[in-house]
């Protein structure tokens, strides 16, 4: 028998860049989604984009020594609804919604806007996705070809399929519960993370440690931990930039 020996992980990842985004969860900042071509109807790959974007244009890099990981519970349940709704009704079948409902779709629509040719996955999550997302970094940042890795998850609102995963899912456990969204809302949360050794501006207040626990949600494959992180890091960033420029200033 082969024995697989984890490999030990680092003490901590550097933040680069951060980015949340919501659309009809009736919290302040709520936004219009972006019109992103090939997708439609679903709020899921616009969300995704979008924080990607933030993330990627705040500290541009060199698309191929970048990685790509999205996370989620069920991936874009609105698209998938609807393309299932139209086929028990007998509608024409629509292409255009079985692709986009493959989480992978917007993955290769960000490969081509951003030049990134390293790894990309979409993996499902039944814990938080900060704990899988942190883990799956800092295991391909073993890679010395790789410079950073863009980690992402999106969260829709409620609707039949997501009620009845968590339902299915949580079966012997009534802690998880169903997202507290509305049906249509949805949120995203995204990192750019990097080794701290390779990013030297780094201060220790924008580095997250790989073994400290994530906050409970309750609720399976919830990605808030990840959006209070996100939120953290922005709100710090930004006050740091704010204090830099009030000292040059009075200099």
């Amino acid at each position: 028998m082969t024995t697989i020996r984890e490999p030990a992980l680092r003490s901590s990842l550097a933040v680069l860049a951060a980015a949340t985004a919501t659309h009809g969860t009736g919290r302040a900042g709520d936004i219009e989604l972006p019109k992103l071509p090939g997708f439609v109807e679903s709020a899921f790959s616009p969300l995704a984009y979008e924080v990607s974007d933030r993330c990627l244009t705040a500290r541009p890099g060199d698309g191929d020594r970048t990685a790509v990981v999205l996370a989620g519970l069920a991936g874009d349940t609105t698209t998938a609804d609807l393309a299932s709704s139209r086929m028990v009704s007998g509608r024409v079948h629509n292409p255009l919604l079985f692709m986009q409902a493959t989480a992978n779709s917007v993955l290769g629509h960000m490969s081509r806007e951003f030049g990134i040719t390293g790894q990309m996955f979409s993996i499902s999550t039944f814990t938080d996705a900060l704990t899988e997302l942190l883990a799956m970094a800092d295991l391909l940042l073993e890679d010395p070809e790789l410079e950073r890795v863009l980690v992402l998850a999106v969260e829709l609102g409620g609707g039949e399929r997501v009620t009845a995963v968590h339902r299915e899912l949580a079966a012997t456990n009534s802690e998880h519960a169903v997202p507290d969204l509305p049906e249509s809302a949805g949120l995203a949360a995204a990192l750019l993370l990097g080794r701290p050794e390779d990013d030297p501006a780094t201060t220790a207040g924008a580095q997250v440690p790989i073994s400290s626990p994530a906050s409970a949600t309750g609720q399976l494959g919830g990605i808030q931990p990840l959006f209070e992180l996100a939120t953290a890091h922005r709100t710090a960033t930004s006050t740091h930039t704010d204090t830099e420029s009030h000292t040059h200033a009075h200099q």
